[in-house]
């Protein structure tokens, strides 16, 4: 069983938000109510679009990682799988 799950949220600006958690669906709540990440905060409400599976933190950091270092439409093609 995965404990970690590496989630992507669309910002109500229409820009995307790449995260870890052990819970997604709690993970939203706070960003939603404006106890998440900074950037998130400033562009409520957001909406979960992704999200996988991680075995551990490390690996959950890994997958985060190399995410963040995709170009924005490459991001939209892995929602979009």
């Amino acid at each position: 069983m995965a404990d970690w799950t590496v989630y992507m949220l669309r910002c109500a600006d229409g820009s995307l938000y790449t995260g870890i958690a052990r819970d997604a669906a709690a993970r939203l709540a706070v960003h939603n109510a404006g106890r998440g990440a900074k950037y998130t905060k400033a562009r409520r409400p957001v909406s979960l679009i992704w999200s996988e599976p991680a075995d551990c933190r490390s690996s959950a950091l890994k997958r985060e990682y190399a995410i963040k270092q995709l170009r924005r439409t490459e991001k939209l093609a892995l929602v979009t799988l």
